[in-house]
């Protein structure tokens, strides 16, 4: 019985069906098929976000049957033989069969195929090698990609390691798919090939590096792929030591059980040390953003120690110095790493508190200062501090006046 998709949404959408009506057009009715992830998540139930197609037409036949058909087509890759096919503003990668002539481990020389299992054997994972028509027929060239999908199992295409030395990206890759896909004890095969060629990974491009690790943390759950990365010597050599696996584990329970929520930045923040020179130089060796590595080294500050049992008033304190998503952040870290002992409701408590309130804006400024009595210079800066001080210390007093004799009284005691 041959195995079908149907007709997901997806599928009959009319920008969809634009871009394969244009190579259709070109090429004939077989000329290209849904390929990948599309085709492996409808085939599971799981949401489709990008739509791959495959092809026998060249990049350059592509481009003219796209433009013919008046779409937008963009050389994303043709060295690889992809080009991006615009349609109702929504993008397609539309890739040539092929297959590869030469690899060193990151970066691959292709030639173009006409045959559907060529190009299959060149994929990394059986579940990646399938393939459908417009009619939703699958195709599995492997013999075992329709299978694997159903029952989560991610196993190489061919012999592991030598799908490895093509890529040492599929390292990581591995280790993601089992979290997002897996449903079964990792392939052995699979794993001890990721174990022995563990040290290519630092061969790897840090964005190539960073960017797999945030989208595997971006699983639901994905402790037991973390755990085996950490057991095949795969995780130690892309994050500094000591790894902290027991906070990760933790946050992610909180996330699921509790918060019903998915961050995977904060849970590469939860491995690293508690140090936050070394979670900045991380964070830089890995290209992560600037707003990525301020996040992270905030959220690893070492004081002040938040604790469950904090009052309102501390609360408020803690956030308005830190803001309120640096200590939700910080917050999260702390019940993550107490979470064996912790009592979940009042850390819930605590982190609703501090979202429900409205940080206040210190209501005085530096020509309140000036008007007061002081000159301008350095000591400006310092009384008000003083002063702003005094106003956190009043729980945030609703009173400018009484700020204001506050600050008399301050100018009044300096020698300007």
């Amino acid at each position: 019985m041959t195995d079908s998709l149907g007709q997901p949404p997806w599928m009959t959408a009319p920008q969809t069906r634009a871009v394969m009506d244009a190579l259709e057009a070109a090429g004939g009715g077989d000329c290209a098929r849904y390929v990948g992830g599309c085709v492996r998540n409808s085939l599971v139930g799981r949401e489709v976000d990008d739509i791959d197609i495959a092809t026998v037409l060249t990049p350059d036949q592509t481009t003219r049957a796209v433009e013919a058909a008046g779409l937008r087509a963009v050389p994303t890759g043709v060295d690889h033989g992809t080009v991006t096919a615009i349609s109702g503003g929504r993008p397609f990668e539309i890739t040539t069969l092929r297959r590869d002539v030469a690899t060193d481990g990151r970066r691959a020389v292709v030639a173009f195929t006409s045959d559907w299992a060529e190009d299959a054997r060149r994929r990394d994972f059986t579940l990646n090698a399938l393939y459908a028509d417009r009619d939703g027929t699958i195709f599995d060239p492997t013999g075992q990609g329709v299978a694997d999908a159903r029952a989560g199992r991610i196993v190489f295409v061919g012999e592991p390691e030598q799908r490895l030395h093509e890529d040492y990206l599929r390292i990581l890759r591995f280790f993601r798919f089992q979290a997002w896909y897996g449903q079964t004890a990792p392939d052995a095969a699979a794993l001890a090939a990721c174990g022995k060629l563990r040290a290519q990974v630092t061969t790897l491009a840090a964005e190539r590096i960073s960017k797999e690790l945030l989208k595997l943390f971006a699983a639901e759950d994905p402790r037991a792929a973390t755990a085996l990365m950490l057991q095949s010597g795969v995780l130690e050599m892309v994050l500094p030591e000591p790894i902290n696996l027991e906070r990760f584990n933790g946050l992610v329970a909180i996330e699921t059980d509790q918060l019903f929520e998915t961050d995977p930045v904060l849970r590469l923040a939860a491995l690293l040390p508690d140090d936050q020179l070394i979670a900045a130089r991380f964070a830089e060796s890995l290209r992560l953003s600037n707003a990525q590595r301020d996040r992270i080294t905030a959220a690893l500050a070492p004081i002040p120690v938040l604790k469950s049992w904090m009052s309102p008033r501390e609360i408020r304190r803690a956030v308005y110095r830190e803001g309120h998503d640096t200590f939700r952040d910080r917050a999260k870290l702390a019940w993550a790493a107490a979470s064996r002992t912790a009592v979940t409701p009042q850390w819930r408590g605590m982190i609703a508190l501090a979202e429900g309130w409205v940080r206040p804006t210190f209501p005085l400024t530096g020509e309140d200062v000036i008007a007061a009595g002081a000159r301008k210079g350095p000591m400006v800066g310092q009384v008000l501090r003083e002063v702003e001080d005094w106003w956190i210390d009043h729980d945030f007093l609703d009173d400018k006046l009484s700020a204001i004799e506050k600050l008399k009284s301050v100018v009044q005691g300096m020698a300007f």
